[in-house]
């Protein structure tokens, strides 16, 4: 069995309150550098990418790049989602760590947050990053998200700031115009620096409606691990309700072999949602048209 990337929480810790976000319902919660390496160790048959995040932003932790030497340690690449408002507590050598092959920046975050940032200041460690990887010439991708092109939720007056002060920084024309008409996957500006359109999703959860059958990536393209050491199926199951396994008391092969992960493995095969809590995920649906 092979993933092409594993979800693995150092932190539970996100530092915001974003309205599209689910509220946490675990306790705070940091995984250790020890247990984090036994895990990594456990992984290298398996991935060969590490994305350091499941609900928490990986930039709340000082000793980042603590986690990102045990990765490169052992010959994987990782991957940073953040939402930028924790850039400035590290220094380029920990966000342009070799382990690292992709940066993710959430600019909706700071539209759904109280802060007392301008747009200016939030965006001024964002744009600072893509500069210094310009100068430096560094290889890795940075992925500005903008997950707000929903028909009934969209943000189109601050997409236009937004996309003013890119085409500024960049020195590119953004035309909002068009981006809302032909809505690109994903604009590109600069060498690997990338402006990536999306709609919000509905994080699944048990409340949910049901939404049915179908196929998913969970258990198949990866896994996720959460900052307790719970294994679970898919990087959306923040609160850990479909649990296969504590990896504080079993192997991740032991916990793949299990007889419920296979039933899911198994049913996802045959576009049948075997858990509940997959069967009220709306997300599912974009393998499924």
């Amino acid at each position: 069995m092979k993933f092409y990337r594993t979800y693995i929480e150092i932190t539970n810790v996100c530092g915001l309150s974003c309205s599209f976000c689910p509220t946490k319902e675990l306790p705070v919660k940091q995984m250790d550098l020890p247990f984090f390496e036994s895990l990594i160790t456990q992984l290298k048959p398996y991935t060969k990418e590490i994305a350091c995040h499941v609900l928490g932003d990986p930039l709340t932790q000082s000793n980042l790049h603590d986690y990102l030497d045990v990765i490169h340690k052992h010959g994987l690449k990782a991957m940073l989602t953040t939402s930028g408002y924790f850039l400035k507590k590290h220094r380029d050598e920990t966000l342009f760590h070799p382990a690292v092959k992709q940066i993710n920046i959430s600019l909706n975050s700071f539209n759904k947050n109280d802060t007392s940032l301008t747009l200016e200041q939030y965006m001024q460690p964002v744009l600072d990053l893509c500069r210094n990887k310009v100068a430096a010439k560094k290889e890795l991708f940075i992925n500005l998200r903008l997950w707000n092109l929903d028909e009934l939720m969209s943000e189109r007056d601050f997409n236009s700031q937004l996309f003013e002060m890119l085409s500024s920084a960049f020195e590119i024309d953004l035309n909002i115009d068009r981006v809302y008409k032909e809505r690109p996957k994903s604009l590109r500006l600069d060498n690997k620096i990338l402006l990536h359109f999306d709609n919000y999703f509905e994080w699944p959860s048990l409340k949910n409606e049901n939404y049915g059958h179908g196929t998913c990536q969970g258990l198949q393209s990866h896994i996720a691990i959460l900052a307790s050491g719970k294994v679970v199926p898919c990087c959306l199951d923040c609160d850990g309700v479909i649990e296969l396994g504590d990896l504080h008391e079993e192997t991740l092969s032991d916990i793949l072999a299990k007889e419920r992960t296979q039933a899911m493995i198994a049913g996802f095969k045959e576009g049948k949602a075997v858990e509940e809590l997959c069967q009220k995920c709306a997300y599912k649906e974009r393998f499924n048209t």
